[in-house]
């Protein structure tokens, strides 16, 4: 599948997945598939019942969420609407836009949440306080 247009926080996308008797492939291209070129990727694992991860929002950068193994619920919110996901397929994911407050939880046992990211880390990105980030959104 190749995105391009307008890419909305509240849709869940699905990648082609190839396979034979050997087992299944799921190949995702910046700038082709998703709408941003790769800078940094990272996964969470290990994650222990009833923990929440994310709590945040960020200024610029834009991300996409695939869990790869097991299953997880993603909560994105644009200040006026919220919607709860359930990732449980190694080709769906959801792109996250800047300026969506986003947090994953209700991880099951062994899942790994894949993140592909548009920039490298920048703590200055973040925003951490929900406070702020109503007054962001809510200003634009």
């Amino acid at each position: 599948m190749s995105i391009g247009g307008n890419l909305s926080a509240f849709t869940k996308y699905f990648f082609p997945s190839h396979g034979d008797e050997f087992g299944k492939v799921v190949a995702v291209e910046g700038l082709k598939d998703i709408p941003f070129d790769i800078k940094r990727v990272y996964y969470m694992y290990d994650t222990k019942a009833g923990v929440v991860r994310g709590k945040h929002a960020h200024k610029d950068l834009e991300q996409f969420l695939i869990c790869v193994s097991g299953s997880c619920k993603i909560s994105f919110e644009d200040g006026r609407n919220e919607k709860v996901f359930t990732l449980e397929k190694p080709e769906e994911g959801l792109y996250m836009p800047k300026d969506i407050w986003g947090e994953q939880f209700d991880f099951s046992e062994g899942a790994v949440l894949l993140v592909l990211a548009s920039e490298l880390y920048d703590e200055s990105d973040y925003i951490r306080n929900y406070d702020e980030f109503l007054n962001l959104v809510n200003s634009k």
